[in-house]
């Protein structure tokens, strides 16, 4: 089923080079009907394919959704609106972002692919670093496997310059441990957009990113 169509494109288009509350509001029925809408639908479907395989996703759209309105409060870039739409599926949707679930966006011309853990608190980050080490050879398998890789290539995240000592000698073989998160993503064609199967690219790589989901969910404990 195709969710978005060629009108999610040029408002998107369009947004970006009027990026400014006049034009955004005289061309709200249009982000209603042919931006939210769809986005929203889309976002339904995908959290029930993903609550088929993970039963702690019980939300509904609007609790995965994120606002097309930026917060400008601290960021020198003050346009008001984002020019893509995204959600988080997992547990909590996008108030629980610890937890390793799903995030995607879709923009004019891409649509991206996240997964893993991107916001980590010290004692959080501590835990993962050591179950790392303690599970380095199956990490490695994990991060190995050739869906995986073929997917996404590696683990993505901020490094600390700097670990504490007790990850000092495990960092020597397994370098990600200086990570300050631990996620994966994928850049999506933009012919997937408007063919019907966005979806069904999505959950290709959901379950190519599927084992070091559940690695990660048990370094987290959860």
């Amino acid at each position: 089923m195709a969710f978005f169509t060629q009108e999610y494109i040029d408002f998107m288009n369009e947004l970006a080079a009027n990026n400014h509350r006049d034009w955004f509001l005289a061309n709200k029925k249009r982000y209603e009907n042919f931006v939210k809408k769809p986005f929203t639908a889309f976002t339904e479907e995908m959290i029930k394919r993903v609550a088929e395989d993970d039963p702690e996703v019980k939300i509904e759209a609007r609790q995965a959704m994120f606002r097309i309105n930026r917060d400008v409060r601290f960021s020198a870039d003050k346009t008001p609106y984002k020019t893509s739409m995204s959600a988080v599926i997992s547990r909590g949707g996008r108030k629980e972002l610890v937890y390793p679930g799903v995030y995607f966006e879709v923009k004019a011309d891409e649509a991206r692919f996240y997964g893993g853990l991107y916001q980590l608190e010290k004692e959080d980050l501590h835990q993962v670093r050591t179950f790392i080490m303690e599970n380095a050879a199956e990490f490695e398998r994990v991060l190995q496997e050739s869906g995986f890789k073929k997917a996404f290539g590696t683990v993505q995240g901020e490094k600390n310059k700097r670990l504490p000592p007790e990850f000092a000698a495990a960092a020597e073989k397994q370098p990600l441990l200086y990570n300050k998160g631990f996620y994966y993503f994928a850049v999506i064609d933009p012919k997937f957009i408007t063919n019907g199967k966005l979806a069904d690219k999505m959950m290709e790589l959901y379950a190519a990113g599927k084992p070091m989901k559940q690695f990660l969910a048990r370094a987290l404990g959860v």
